[in-house]
């Protein structure tokens, strides 16, 4: 969903918050709660960057990386942070976008986050910028003297076959080949799946993967990334599309669809051939997936909608978090794992995806809800029944006085702590947005992140 939309929902939820905002729940757990960091510090000229729409991403020393969607261009940043021997973070900008406000070769507003390749390397996506102003792939290079130095590897051209605007990030293959999605262009503009592959000169050559057959609405084709497997076969979501339903998201156009769970698959020839896995129906099983899917040991599929289960939000829902689980004879068969809103203080209408530990156990943010209206961080916990538990690890208070909004994943340490981001919030309250740590409880500790974990990219995407 894109951000100005974001913004007007949030905003919409705010005003009708209430007292119930501060009755308190037995659902949250016992969790202490750090600002990291609050982008535009004290106010004035924000050189930092401002609202994360995306996670973030451990390097090899702890150091945290990610992006904001504006900057001082106006055009969005990647930071840095690093951990300070007595504990405190302090942010460095290593790019920022957009350096004149009229021309943007280099990219515009970053709403995915950013992955390493093994050199050190980081890769993301911009929505806007480049040469035809319908987005990029970037890369950004570390030199000796801490500078970071970044390179446009794909302008997007709305041409009729490429994409544009890719608000998800990418995945890299065994090979070293980049993958992503674009949420329109195409053949018959409901977005596409592509890939980048390096040449021994430097320089990357795009090859569309697949055109999604949507209807011609905005909000037809994916906004999340993709997941890949051991074989290659990459996975991800469209918003819209699919089945149409009074239960679905509607659209200036009418409904796009409830949107749809895809697999694409490469052959010997080098092409690539997309089954849909599954169509979202509304109700009960979910509507309009914003972010992409994860997978498990077991290669099931785990992901979140932003509409759709039976919670109380008009015939529309409040947003599930589902399973797909491979068949015997080919086919998937999906289940609501939760459903958001049904009971007191739950959070509700799920941007971002999710990820896995290693003990199975799935973690996520909410937009809106929870005790405060400003979000949640959540843990889902299967028990040995087959159904899941769910714990709210925190909650945002409606003022956003320390951050709120959550737009994004979050990623877990070695000790089970959390880490991601706020899309609002900080210092100056509505504003800037934070970066946040939630600490694990002594008995939740050891729980390493997976690989497709939302802030590092491969399975969420956005």
């Amino acid at each position: 969903m894109p951000s100005k939309q974001r913004l007007a929902l949030f905003v919409a939820t705010l005003i009708v918050a209430s007292v119930s905002l501060f009755i308190s729940s037995p659902t949250y757990a016992a969790k202490r709660w750090n600002v990291l960091y609050s982008f535009c510090p004290g106010g004035g000229n924000c050189t930092d960057g401002t609202n994360p729409d995306a996670g973030v991403i451990f390097d090899a020393a702890g150091n945290l990386y990610g992006t904001t969607q504006f900057g001082p261009n106006f055009g969005g940043t990647v930071f840095e942070l690093a951990r300070g021997t007595d504990g405190t973070w302090s942010e460095t900008v290593l790019h920022s976008f957009c350096l004149s406000q009229e021309n943007c070769p280099d990219g515009e507003e970053p709403e995915a986050g950013v992955i390493f390749d093994a050199a050190g390397n980081l890769y993301g996506t911009t929505v806007y910028g480049g040469a035809n102003n319908d987005g990029v792939v970037f890369e950004l290079t570390p030199g000796t003297n801490g500078s970071w130095t970044e390179k446009v590897l794909h302008s997007f051209a709305f041409d009729g076959k490429d994409g544009v605007s890719p608000y998800g990030g990418l995945v890299f293959d065994a090979a070293g080949n980049l993958y992503g999605t674009t949420a329109v262009g195409g053949i018959r503009n409901g977005g596409i799946v592509f890939e980048l592959t390096p040449g021994p000169d430097g320089n990357w050559t795009e090859k569309v993967l697949h055109s999604f057959e949507e209807p011609g609405h905005y909000q037809a084709g994916p906004f999340g990334g993709l997941a890949i497997d051991a074989s290659g076969n990459l996975y991800g979501t469209t918003y819209g599309g699919g089945i149409v339903s009074d239960n679905c998201a509607p659209s200036s156009g009418g409904s796009s669809g409830c949107g749809r769970v895809f697999e694409l698959t490469p052959g010997a020839n080098g092409d690539w051939s997309e089954k849909t896995l599954y169509r979202f129906r509304g109700s009960p099983d979910g509507a309009n997936p914003d972010a992409g899917v994860v997978l498990d040991s077991a290669g099931n599929l785990y992901g979140t909608t932003y509409y759709g289960g039976t919670g109380a939000y008009g015939n529309i829902g409040y947003g599930t978090v589902f399973r797909l689980t491979p068949k015997v004879n080919g086919g998937w068969a999906e289940k609501v794992i939760h459903e958001f809103g049904v009971s007191q203080d739950d959070g509700y209408n799920p941007l971002a995806g999710l990820t896995i530990d290693t003990a199975g156990n799935l973690y996520g943010t909410t937009w809106n809800g929870g005790r405060g209206d400003g979000g949640t961080v959540f843990e889902l916990t299967p028990d040995a029944n087959g159904r899941w538990q769910e714990r709210r690890l925190h909650h945002w208070g409606y003022t956003c006085e320390y951050g709120c909004g959550p737009t994004a994943g979050v990623i877990l340490d070695s000790a089970g702590n959390v880490y991601g981001t706020t899309y609002f919030g900080g210092d100056l309250s509505f504003c800037c947005g934070t970066v946040f740590e939630v600490t694990a409880s002594p008995s939740r500790g050891g729980q390493k992140q997976k690989l497709g974990a939302p802030g590092s990219r491969p399975g969420s995407g956005r």
